[in-house]
């Protein structure tokens, strides 16, 4: 049985037990149920494909809108009983004396009946029948019923519906270039350029948050301050929404649930912990916009940056200072908005004492709050034995930086808008000289193009660094070692649903081959090919140190039958090796999970008797593409890893494409142990024989 160090339930019940903020509060009453029962959102999902693969739009239309409001509604009435229930149902700290936690019991037991009926009221049914599987809601989460939609209604003529669609999913994957096409192709249909478009899933805090930085970039300083104002309403409210909908069901990593054996507290500990961290990192969740992989850097500090100098222009110096002094909540050192409050201090009348003007309270309460649940996951951290690094939340990157920085009539003598140093990392330049040209070592290989040939920076393009036995002879390997999902955690179409993926390693080929299952002399083959590609890489762009295998992987991408005539997506999706891209913010971040130590990359190509595959350079939009290239037997295209050279892989429609993937490391901390001491080791023994 296992065993943790835990301060007991009541201790912590003080923290556990935070009021509710001042900001907003629970609706009056539970929420009235509507006639029938609500009809589960991933049944509704398969029969709105089933209808769309069988041709009968007009039910694919009636399924998948109905899917979407059934799952816009389920999340609705989720979140509303939590809240319901929160108010009814609040869990009193314990009395003193003996079982003084009962009453903390009791309430906990009335909150869980009270959740079960509100949602089995409103659901017209018990809640189970709602658990959809993982696929279906990563499905909602990416918005993939948009895109049948899109064409559903394309099929039966509605142009504006189907324009809402294609823009709704394409917001949340930007990378999506057929979408981005199709929503063009709406337009050249509907004859006009300025087609609306209309996020049907939008954030409203979002939304009024640019509406905000519209207005107040125009210096109409008024409507600012009544978007920025709306955005917090909005957003206080949308974090009221994430918390109680973190108190759904957890996973445990550790362990499977239902063997899940521990006692009371622990297993109390163990979910609230987790409802805790999901919790405190809707902070990051309600700053990140669709489809992205970050947030907006210091989003919520940023409403009260805005507000501050908005409220200074229209003369309303008191919530000017409210709001200077909200914003140092968070940033309590900074210099720039120190100034700003004590040059709104100077601008209050005599009557008004500049000490009874505090920080607004909508954000006095939350910071209040964000702390208090830090201390305690940091507690629970140590008591429980699990590792936890609080994030920076409030990281003032991509703050801003105007004229309006310091108000006028601030002593700014001398005064710059100062560096934030204090931001993620973008994917920085490349700090070593950027040299090519260097020569290609082997004979017969051909030079195609280079960097400038190919519209980017550190590219080259070379064939014939196979030849067309030693193809053959790969792809034969290629069939008898590879295993669906092999680098890819065992998932059998990582990037797309409509293709199979196989994949082996160097040291998995040469197994083979001394088990006899694949010919030993191809086997070596693939490590010799590999490091033939290392050494062209090295010599090619003049690297003045050792280039060290990183990662090596020979993967196959077949096209599955009967999923290629909607075909709209891409192979593998436009990103960067070593940072994450952002195509909105057009920066790549260079930060775990990336891998960060990849300098270079290469592919070396193996056949060309398949369909599509093309593989294409982008700007840091990941929309235009600035060189196209097409596989073949012996191409090899390599290129920096950083941001300066976003890259992916067009659809594979027919066939199988196979090729060689190799990433590189100026690192030797981060060699490829498997790749260069186990290989050469097993290759000298064998030849010592």
């Amino acid at each position: 049985m296992r065993e943790r160090m835990w301060a007991p339930l009541p201790l912590l019940l003080p923290w556990l037990l935070l009021p509710p903020p001042l900001w907003g509060g629970p609706p009056h009453g539970p929420p009235e149920p509507e006639p029938g029962p609500l009809q589960p959102f991933d049944l509704l999902y398969a029969g709105g494909v089933d209808a769309y693969y069988s041709g009968d739009y007009e039910a694919a239309v009636r399924h998948l809108e109905a899917a979407l409001r059934s799952h816009r509604r389920l999340r609705d009435i989720r979140a509303r009983c939590a809240r319901h229930c929160a108010a009814r149902r609040p869990l009193a700290p314990p009395g003193a004396g003996p079982a003084a936690e009962l009453p903390f019991f009791r309430a906990l037991l009335e909150r869980a009946r009270c959740y079960r009926r509100c949602q089995s009221q409103r659901l017209g049914g018990p809640a189970s029948r709602h658990r959809a599987s993982e696929d279906v809601r990563s499905d909602f989460q990416r918005r993939v019923p948009y895109n049948y939609l899109q064409r559903a209604y394309i099929k039966l003529n509605q142009l504006e519906k189907a324009v809402e669609a294609a823009h709704t999913f394409f917001m949340a994957n930007p990378e999506h270039m057929e979408m981005q096409q199709n929503i063009e192709n709406y337009r050249t249909m509907a004859g006009v350029e300025d087609l609306q478009l209309v996020d049907r899933e939008a954030k409203p805090h979002l939304e009024s948050y640019s509406a905000g930085v519209k207005h107040y970039e125009a210096d109409d300083f008024e409507l600012a301050i009544k978007y920025f104002e709306q955005a917090l309403r909005e957003y206080f409210n949308e974090d009221m929404e994430c918390r109680a909908l973190c108190e759904g069901p957890q996973r445990f990593e550790e362990y499977e649930y239902v063997g899940y054996k521990a006692g009371l507290y622990e297993a109390i500990a163990d979910h609230y912990v987790q409802v805790l961290v999901c919790q405190h990192e809707c902070v990051r969740e309600l700053a990140t916009r669709p489809g992205r992989l970050s947030p907006i850097e210091n989003f919520l500090p940023l409403h009260y940056d805005y507000l501050q100098f908005a409220y200074y222009q229209v003369g309303e110096y008191v919530k000017a200072l409210e709001c200077a002094k909200a914003y140092l909540l968070l940033h309590p050192d900074d210099e720039d908005v120190l100034d700003n409050a004590d040059y709104y201090e100077s601008l209050l009348d005599d009557s008004t004492d500049p000490a009874s003007i505090e920080a607004r309270e909508d954000l006095a309460m939350f910071v209040k709050r964000h702390k208090l649940e830090s201390e305690l996951i940091k507690s629970a951290a140590e008591g429980l034995g699990f590792s936890y690094t609080e994030p920076n939340y409030w990281i003032r990157y991509g703050g801003r930086q105007d004229e309006n920085r310091i108000p006028s009539g601030v002593n700014v003598e001398g005064a710059e808008v100062r560096g934030l140093s204090m931001g993620k990392k973008s994917s920085p330049k490349i700090d070593r000289d950027l040299r090519e040209g260097g020569p290609l070592l082997y004979e017969n290989i051909t030079f195609v193009y280079n960097s400038e040939q190919l519209n980017g920076t550190q590219r080259v393009l070379l064939d014939n660094v196979l030849s067309e036995e030693q193809c053959r002879e790969l792809h034969s390997v290629a069939s008898g070692i590879m295993l669906v999902g092999d680098g890819y955690r065992g998932k059998t179409s990582p990037h797309t649903p409509n293709e199979k993926f196989e994949g082996a390693t160097v040291l998995k080929a040469l197994k083979f081959g001394y088990e006899g299952r694949v010919p030993l002399k191809s086997a070596r083959l693939f490590y010799d090919i590999s490091e033939k590609a290392r050494k062209i890489v090295e010599s090619y762009f003049m690297l003045n140190s050792t280039l060290y295998f990183s990662y090596t992987h020979m993967v196959c991408r077949t096209a599955l039958s009967g999923q290629q005539e909607r075909r709209n997506d891409l192979s593998h999706p436009i990103h960067a090796d070593n940072c994450l891209l952002d195509p909105e913010a057009n920066e790549c971040w260079k930060e775990p999970p990336a891998y960060t130590f990849r300098d270079y990359s290469a592919l070396l190509y193996m056949n060309d008797d398949f369909e599509g595959g093309e593989f294409i350079f982008t700007e840091m939009d990941a929309k235009t593409v600035t060189a196209s290239i097409k596989p073949k037997c012996g191409r090899m295209i390599s290129f920096s890893s950083g941001g300066e050279n976003p890259h992916g892989v067009k659809a594979v429609t027919k066939g199988q494409r196979c090729a060689v993937a190799l990433w590189f490391t100026l690192d030797p901390l981060y060699r490829e142990l498997e790749q260069d001491e186990k290989i050469l080791r097993v290759l000298y023994s064998e030849t010592s024989r």
